[in-house]
């Protein structure tokens, strides 16, 4: 393929040619409204195929991450995976919009520290793109893996209208990265030897049919309910126009905390949680390529740190969200967490510095008690780790007019005794449920989990959380985990 004729060639093009990829049917002559409902329906099917790859990807297990990449993927315009352990063994390429004029040799992203707390970015590479390039349309992520190929376009079809394709095809993949591999050697990209390193390592095989019917199952099960739309108006806001004036109607609502409702709050926080995380983590890996510059103001450098900050602790919660209701959701209800031998020492060195930084932002005073040898403990490091932050978070913003924390670790026989003890300095501010299974602070604006599903997923991690309100001004959480 010349150079000339893959600049003005996009990814869906190469699908479109693949017979039997695409997922949305095109009618003659579709009307703007059809055409709109189609929009709608490829946006949740690139939605769901990224919680789909995600979750196949960590089906492998979240062990160690290794020093060498175990993976390739390529995406644009935005990372598209904001699992830790991903974003750790993948390398990451990122096709971002570029002006014409600028250097390529400053796309190429130096390793970082292994001190920085969480910017693990050595597996980033950043590939520019031109505004006049038929591809900077399109959204898509190539993946190269030992167990399989995947490109996922949202784009357009044959006929030029929205849709969603994706194929697991050697073929299809090759000349995927082939497109791609075209518009960095024409800018000559210094990185382009290392990317061609890896495609050769992660050599597009034909996946197992197990794989397919895998990412397919999760496909449908992550997919949006998506309402259609009726003369130019979503049928949805009709019915809630219905509802207003039948407001004595009990017919149209579901019963509160019944399956169904239960089950659209699931649904619904899964898709947030994933539509939060993209942009959040884009901000972030644009904040920290910022924050490489030397010749940064030390003013500007704080105002970067502190958006990076906010960022992680967004991603954070709402990959604990998602977590939770992964585990509520029918599918993954009778799955067992593997517990393993977790040293607490690694732990809270890793955390206790975050929850100061925490607490420090909203004015609480945090004391910590630590034993001078940590044992280990029997649970997963990764998943204790988020709900023993999420927990410190919510402590913390409960008391942001001021208070105080004292969290003391000791042991009580065969368990770890592990106690978070909050004081306000004024009167404690209630939360109120939303939904099913998060509770809302209404002057602070705090989400989070429930106590009944935090309770669950300190459960599901081989302990127990038991939660006092030892008064107006303060609750006493104690959480009990089994030691090795």
């Amino acid at each position: 393929m010349m150079v000339s004729e893959a600049l003005s060639e996009k990814l869906s093009d190469i699908l479109n040619r693949d017979r039997g990829v695409n997922l949305i049917p095109s009618p003659p002559q579709p009307t703007q409204t059809e055409v709109e409902q189609q929009r709608l329906k490829a946006q949740g099917q690139w939605v769901s195929a990224i919680a789909s790859l995600e979750t196949l990807l960590l089906s492998d297990g979240e062990g160690t991450p290794k020093k060498t990449p175990q993976g390739l993927i390529i995406s644009a315009p935005t990372p598209i995976l904001c699992h830790p352990h991903l974003t750790k063994t993948l390398h990451t390429g990122i096709f971002t919009l570029q002006h014409p004029h600028h250097s390529y040799q400053q796309f190429q992203l130096p390793g970082v520290s292994e001190d920085a707390e969480d910017r693990n970015t050595s597996n980033l590479t950043e590939l520019p793109i031109f505004p006049q390039d038929p591809l900077a349309t399109e959204q898509f992520c190539l993946v190269l893996t030992p167990k399989f190929p995947l490109l996922m376009v949202l784009g357009e079809d044959s006929l030029g209208l929205p849709a969603f394709q994706f194929s697991f095809a050697p073929q299809v993949v090759t000349q995927g990265w082939l497109s791609l591999r075209s518009r960095l050697k024409l800018v000559s990209h210094p990185q382009l030897a290392y990317l061609d390193q890896l495609v050769k390592q992660f050599t597009p095989v034909t996946p197992s049919y197990e794989v397919v019917t895998e990412f397919t199952r999760l496909l449908l099960n992550y997919f949006p309910q998506i309402p259609p739309i009726i003369s130019g108006k979503n049928s949805y806001l009709q019915d809630l126009e219905k509802n207003h004036h039948q407001s004595h109607s009990r017919q149209q609502k579901p019963v509160k905390g019944s399956k169904v409702e239960e089950t659209t709050d699931v649904a619904l926080l899964q898709a947030l949680s994933h539509e939060i995380r993209t942009p959040l983590t884009s901000i972030r890996t644009m904040t920290r390529l910022l924050l490489r510059n030397k010749d940064l103001e030390q003013k500007m450098r704080r105002l970067l740190e502190n958006i990076d900050q906010e960022c992680s602790e967004q991603i954070n919660r709402m990959e604990l969200i998602f977590r939770a209701t992964e585990l509520k959701s029918k599918s993954y209800q009778d799955c067992s967490i593997e517990l393993v031998k977790t040293p607490l020492d690694s732990l809270f060195r890793q955390s206790i510095p975050r929850w100061k930084r925490q607490a420090q932002r909203r004015n609480v005073d945090l004391e910590i008690g630590l034993p001078k040898k940590l044992p280990q403990v029997v649970s997963d490091a990764g998943m204790l780790d988020q709900v023993l932050t999420g927990l410190m978070e919510k402590c913390t913003r409960s008391l942001a007019g001021g208070g105080e924390i004292k969290v003391q670790v000791t042991t009580a026989g065969h368990q770890l005794k592990l106690q978070f003890e909050t004081e306000s300095h004024r009167k404690h501010n209630p939360f109120k449920a939303l939904g099913q299974l998060l509770l809302l602070q209404p002057e602070t604006g705090s989400v989070s989990l429930n106590l009944d599903v935090t309770k669950n997923l300190f459960n599901r991690l081989g302990g127990k959380l038991i939660v006092r309100q030892r008064s107006q001004q303060g609750e006493i959480f104690t959480i009990f985990l089994p030691l090795n």
